[in-house]
């Protein structure tokens, strides 16, 4: 009993836990009877021993959910547990992956996270981030926001890997487990590194003569890292039982180390004495914490890739509630004509974060886990669009569309519908709706075969489309014919009808921010210049000029080439493109280049074969043909064969049956060879500053990874990528200690590079992994597109043939050019902050709905919330449990900024808040601070 460690007074904290993957390397149903056992076992502890102080439950409430769904007797007894302190609960609904769940969905986690704890009688105040894949840089201002004012965590900077080991290595950024950490906007958090793992103190000997050794060890490897005479000692570990002998083990310690003293603690009072003990010189660590100074292969960052078509049914469902179904729920609940939902907006929510969890949209589980969250996103989306449902009909009663009555000529009518904009900005683009041209119930009487006909044979007549103002709309229609559907009454029976429908595609011209804007298509007589012909996508362009010959306004420029005021598109002859700038002058080459490579990695790591050399379409000759030609829009098609291995060669199978570690493996790419069909779509609007990229192809290799590539020639040294309430900067190059081959990096919405010159933004939809490929000095931008393996990895071997992604995929990008420059800015050209505007908006679908002619109280062009404020970016807008409307921005600049709001309701109150929805100060909505990188909330209390 010499070890350095006994000869200094130390408290140590064993903080008894488990840490619990909701579903990982076993299906959810099977950890929930898992589950179910501990939690029998944890109560009937706490009931016979009263030496057993306290338990943490993983920080996530969902814990608490799971267990009373099937024992729900035992409630009252875990609330009574929760409110003596003895079971710590929250602060968060479930432990997501910070970087592949979106900035709102962060927010509501912590909501509904506190709301459920709250419920149960307390919160734990504890940032809790125990298996983070990487943490967000703005966790410090959410936690601060919270009322948390420290972070535990075990990932993201010293260098714990795979195994939970502890690397030796020079460039700690913190030589100790507590730090600081900084958000980007300055709010400061105690941080505090789980260095010897969230297991350190797990199954703690009773029997003297194995606790003496067990002890100096784990005592000399906590005092290495601790800055404070306070130890952590984490008791549990990944879906670990109680130890239900913890107290006598306890005791047993405190009777072989007498000097020390040994407590049965929990996080919150562990936090307080470090807190109140630390040194001065505590290092400072700012922003993301993505283990970037270590060896890289520890980062697990390639999850972002594995298993891509759950993120795309994430980005999907996030968007859908927080950027559609909440506004639109806001804009009904305005009129008064429909409460707030806010119990489906629970549900589906909290549908969509049971699919949050690290091991749940990282894609590294096995195939049942993630076969059962594709049937959760279905469950959630649906929610969520029958709120967009109801929410639009609400609204469409209310708009006024009497207007367009004095546009129509002798024998016309007209069919106005409405297209609503939820994004924070004017949005200009090409929309879609169906229409009903005429409608007949079952109940009218008229037998099938009448009704039939008589909508078959209702001729369409000649078609043109208004505006507000009556100015004439470019748009193509097609003729869907008959169709069934039926109304769903509040006071009756379901009402079956067949309708004579039309499918209109067209420009919506600078439909308001956060509102809508009406047009009308007008039916006039059978005959007339109104059908020119098919376009190439077979819609016919009702509105094209009288004659035949007459010519059409087209983008089409030549030959495999398409222009508007903005950028001019060249497709060469490998299929990638070729674009200038009209703006800044400058050609943009090599854009929508393909490689293929191999991949003997995991669901959890990209791992390239030995001597695998990239398979491109780079020189690769493309077919091209011209797919859409509308005055308001034109694509083109292209078609590329890659010749690729089938899988890895046989060597692979037998490396993951012995459980050879994925950086020591030596398999190759098999010499057997298959063809990948991709087809690319490339369209450019009438209106649009962005290229739009949409990628498909049938997955029928195995052991590979499909990337779409963009070299421009910027020579630029950083990049900027969208993460959590910001755009981070990020270096090109990793830090000297980077070993690993590849630089992958998380993204939401985009990435971008810039030189003096020129910028480029490639924005993505649910493509979350890119890599900046720096070549001498100009850097390049590689977006993920597929990872295909056959593994989940980590401490086993679990085969998961659904990670090889076989079948059908589709990938949506878009290409902005940006001007670096004011000159380039005064030609019309995006500056950064317009190019990231887009981005968000090519997350938003458009949306439409027919109405009727008819007056209302909204306008014909409207917004419900108008703002003003360079360098913010619009997030959120919901109502609060209060009912007052919730709004949120948050600053993407380094330098304060002014936010100035402007609401069509009136406002009885305003005030400031935080992301709980609290009310702070009250604001003058004409002058609203926002400093930098802060995230801004505003309560709007309307009028009644």
């Amino acid at each position: 009993m010499e070890s350095g460690i006994l000869a200094q007074s130390k408290t140590v904290h064993i903080v008894s836990h488990t840490h619990w993957d909701r579903e990982w390397y076993l299906p959810y149903e099977k950890h929930h009877v898992r589950l179910v056992k501990l939690m029998d076992e944890l109560l009937a502890i706490l009931e016979k021993d009263p030496d057993f102080k306290s338990f943490h439950l993983d920080g996530q409430t969902i814990m608490l959910d799971d267990y009373v769904q099937i024992r729900p007797e035992k409630r009252e007894l875990l609330e009574k547990y929760v409110r003596e302190g003895r079971i710590h609960i929250g602060p968060w609904y479930v432990l997501q992956d910070e970087f592949l769940t979106s900035s709102e969905a962060n927010v509501r986690n912590l909501l509904y996270g506190h709301r459920d704890a709250a419920r149960y009688g307390a919160i734990s105040k504890t940032g809790y981030f125990p298996d983070s894949f990487g943490n967000m840089g703005q966790a410090p201002q959410l936690l601060r926001q919270a009322g948390i004012g420290n972070a535990f965590f075990g990932r993201g900077v010293k260098p714990t890997g795979f195994n939970n080991e502890v690397s030796e290595a020079a460039a700690y950024e913190s030589p100790y487990s507590e730090m600081i950490w900084e958000a980007p906007d300055g709010s400061r958090v105690l941080g505090i590194l789980f260095a010897n793992w969230y297991s350190n103190g797990n199954e703690m000997p009773v029997e003297p003569g194995e606790a003496v050794a067990y002890w100096e060890q784990k005592l000399q490897d906590a005092e290495k890292y601790a800055s404070t005479p306070h130890l952590l000692m984490m008791n549990g570990c990944d879906h670990q039982p109680v130890q239900q002998t913890a107290a006598a083990a306890i005791q047993t310690a405190q009777a072989l180390f007498p000097e020390q003293r040994f407590v049965h603690s929990n996080l919150a009072d562990y936090a307080k004495a470090v807190s109140e003990n630390v040194p001065e010189h505590l290092s400072v660590v700012r922003g993301e914490l993505r283990s970037q100074h270590t060896d890289g292969w520890s980062t697990l960052v390639n999850t972002a890739s594995s298993r891509i078509y759950l993120k795309q049914m994430n980005n999907q469902g996030q968007t859908l509630l927080e950027k559609t179904a909440e506004p639109l729920a806001v804009f009904a609940h305005l009129t008064g004509k429909a409460p707030y939902p806010h119990h489906l907006f629970e549900y589906a929510w909290k549908t969509l974060m049971q699919n949050h969890p690290h091991d749940s949209i990282c894609g590294c589980s096995v195939d049942e886990v993630h076969d059962e969250m594709v049937a959760r996103f279905a469950k959630s989306r649906h929610v969520a669009e029958a709120i967009v449902s109801d929410s639009l009909d609400a609204l469409a009663d209310e708009i006024d569309t009497s207007r367009f009555g004095r546009f129509l000529r002798e024998g016309e009518t007209a069919h106005p519908l409405a297209v609503w904009n939820t994004t924070g900005w004017k949005r200009s683009g090409v929309a879609t709706a169906e229409l009903e041209i005429e409608r007949i119930y079952f109940r009218s009487g008229i037998g099938f075969a009448e009704m039939k006909k008589t909508l078959k044979t209702l001729p369409i007549g000649r078609l043109r489309m208004i505006d507000p103002d009556g100015e004439e709309v470019p748009f193509s229609y097609e003729d869907l014919g008959i169709a069934f559907g039926y109304d769903l009454p509040d006071d009756r029976f379901r009402q079956p009808y067949f309708a004579r429908k039309i499918r209109v595609r067209f420009e919506a011209g600078r439909v308001p921010g956060i509102g809508h804007k009406t047009f009308a298509v007008v039916r006039g007589k059978q005959g007339g210049a109104g059908i020119a012909g098919r376009t190439a996508a077979g819609l016919a362009p009702a509105n094209a000029p009288a004659g035949n010959d007459a010519p059409r306004p087209s983008l089409v420029t030549g030959p495999n080439r398409m222009e508007n005021e903005y950028l001019a598109v060249t497709i060469e002859h490998d299929g990638s493109l070729t674009v200038m700038d009209k703006a800044t002058g400058r050609m943009l080459r090599d854009l929508c280049i393909y490689e293929d490579t191999g991949d003997i990695g995991n669901e959890y790591m990209y791992k390239q074969p030995d001597g695998d050399l990239p398979i491109t379409t780079k020189g690769l000759a493309a077919d091209v043909t011209l797919a859409e030609d509308d005055p308001y829009r034109a694509s083109f098609d292209i078609a590329h064969t890659l010749r690729i291995p089938v899988s890895a060669d046989d060597t692979l199978g037998e490396e993951q049956r012995e459980l050879v570690w994925f950086t020591g493996r030596r398999a190759g790419r098999s010499s057997v060879m298959t063809d990948l069909r991709i087809y690319t779509r490339i369209t450019l609007e009438r209106e649009g500053q962005g290229i739009l990229v949409e990628s498909a192809f049938d997955n029928q290799a195995e052991d590979h990874r499909l990337r779409m590539l963009f070299k421009p020639g910027i020579v630029a040294q950083t990049h900027k990528a969208d993460s959590i309430f910001e755009a981070a900067e990020r270096s090109n190059v990793p830090a000297a200690e980077w070993k690993k081959p590849s630089n992958c990096h998380h993204q939401q919405a985009f990435v971008s590079i810039r030189d003096e010159r020129q910028g480029l933004l490639i924005a993505n939809q649910g493509l979350p992994e890119y890599e900046i490929m720096q070549e001498e000095s100009t850097a390049g931008i590689a977006v993920t597109l597929l990872r295909a393996v056959g593994e989940m990895g980590d401490w086993g071997h679990f085969p998961t043939p659904g990670a090889q992604c076989k079948g059908k995929h589709t990938a949506r990008l878009m290409i902005v050019p940006f001007s670096p420059d004011e000159l380039g800015q005064g030609k019309g050209g995006l500056d950064e902050e317009g190019a990231m505007v887009l981005a968000h908006q090519f997350q938003v679908p458009w949306l439409a709905q027919q109405t009727g002619m008819h007056g209302g109280r909204l306008p014909a062009v409207h917004s419900y919330l108008s703002w003003e404020g360079k360098g913010l970016l619009f997030s959120a807008l919901k109502m609060s449990p209060e009912d007052a409307v919730v709004a949120r921005w948050f600053n993407t600049e380094k330098d304060p900024r002014l936010l100035r709001i402007e609401p069509s309701f009136a406002v009885q109150e305003a005030r400031e808040s935080n992301i709980m929805e609290e009310p702070l100060e009250r604001v003058d909505l004409a002058e609203i601070a926002a400093g930098p990188a802060e995230i801004k909330t505003v309560l709007l209390r309307p009028k009644t």
